[in-house]
Formats: C-alpha cells, sequence, structure tokens
C-alpha cells in the first residue's frame, strides 16, 4: 500500500469522525421536532420581537416570606419608604439583638440595651428582674447560639412611616438560678436549653434613627 492510499484512508477517517461528531452535537431530525416558534404578529402585519420583562420577585424579600404575601407588601413598602432598608440584614441585626438583649435580662443589667428597648418592654423586664432580686434569686447564664430565626409578620402605617417585623427566635443557652444560699433551684450548668421568643421589633423609616426597638415579646 503506497503512501497515496494511506493517507486517502486517513482523511476519509478523519471525515467519518468529524460527522460522527456533529450528529451527537447537533442531533438528527426524525420528524417529530417541534417547529421552530414564529415570532409574534402585529395587526397590522408587522413582526416584532417578544418583549422581555425585567425585574420579578426581590429575594431580600421572598427569601423570608411567601410573594405576594401581605407580609411581603409591607416589606417592600418599607423599601420605598427607604430604599437602603434590607430585610436580610435587618434579620441579621436583629439576631444579635437578640443575644445582647437576652443576655441583659438573664444577667440583671438593662443598662447596654435599653436603648434598643421600648418603654413599656423596658419597665416589664425590669419588673422581672426586681422580681428575681427581691427572691434573692441570681442567674448564671451563657448564651450558646441562635439555632432558628424567622420572620414571622411584617406590617407598615403608611400615614406614621412606622414599621413593625415580627421575628421568631430559638436560641441556645445553660442557665442556672440559685437562691441566696447558693443553691441550684432550677437549672443545670451542664446542658444546654432552647428558648423560643417571639419579638416584634418596630422603626419609622426614613428617619435618622436607624436603631429598631423591641415592642413586644412573647414566649
Amino acid at each position: 500500500m503506497n503512501d497515496a492510499v494511506i493517507q486517502l484512508l486517513v482523511l476519509a477517517a478523519i471525515a467519518l469522525f468529524l460527522v460522527i461528531r456533529l450528529k451527537n452535537v447537533l442531533g438528527t431530525r426524525t420528524g417529530f421536532e417541534k417547529p421552530p416558534a414564529a415570532e409574534p404578529i402585529r395587526r397590522d402585519g408587522v413582526r416584532r420581537d417578544f418583549e422581555v420583562i425585567e425585574g420579578g420577585p426581590d429575594r431580600d424579600i421572598t427569601d423570608h416570606v411567601t410573594d405576594g404575601s401581605d407580609d411581603a407588601k409591607a416589606l417592600a413598602t418599607m423599601k420605598e419608604a427607604e430604599p437602603g432598608f434590607s430585610v436580610s440584614e435587618f434579620v441579621g441585626g436583629a439576631r444579635q439583638a437578640y443575644e445582647m438583649i437576652l443576655m441583659a435580662y438573664e444577667n440583671g443589667d438593662l443598662g447596654p440595651v435599653q436603648e434598643f428597648l421600648s418603654e413599656d418592654v423596658y419597665e416589664a423586664f425590669l419588673a422581672g428582674i426586681s422580681h428575681r432580686e427581691d427572691q434573692g434569686l441570681t442567674v448564671e447564664a451563657n448564651f450558646v447560639g441562635v439555632r432558628e430565626t424567622g420572620l414571622q409578620a411584617a406590617s407598615f402605617d403608611r400615614a406614621t412611616s412606622e414599621a413593625q417585623i415580627t421575628l421568631r427566635f430559638v436560641g441556645e443557652l445553660t442557665s442556672v438560678v440559685r437562691d441566696a444560699d447558693g443553691t441550684v433551684v432550677e437549672g443545670n450548668p451542664n446542658e444546654i436549653k432552647k428558648q423560643r421568643d417571639i419579638w416584634t421589633f418596630a422603626r419609622v423609616m426614613g428617619t435618622g434613627d436607624p436603631n429598631w426597638k423591641l415592642v413586644a415579646t412573647e414566649g
């Protein structure tokens, strides 16, 4: 077999290989393919391209509440009132505030978090701490972390621009209550317990004060 024949066979093999690869990439028509979609035609007979609708659900909102719900609409209105507002950033900040406020109450010192509490909540927490002290009880608590955080409700008052957001927290901590003699009357220092709370934060949007206040609590 001379060189010319060998070269011809090699070229034929390469051509066959390319044909097979091309068919694998593009596929073959069998008669069952759908015909190509035609461009829409207006009544005046002129074709036009499909219009692309920009935008869509705000993931910063739909990551926390159902799209189209009253809560989602309230959050969207908050963003209209204050374009720089981020739901995800709020939730992250609220997680940190939850730890700070919870531990301030457990330790009996509300001073560092008073500015984040409404007057009613501050007075209620202060009454709980005073009742504990009157009984000669002290609490030793250590915060482990927040296991769950969920946005439960949201509302916005257009007349006052006040926003309210209710969050559900599941925290983990160790807590021991001792009497005046130091005897443990409740809890176990080696046992992590779950703390479930539903807290509502409020703030007037569009003002210079960025701080949300805790306005309501329930367990």
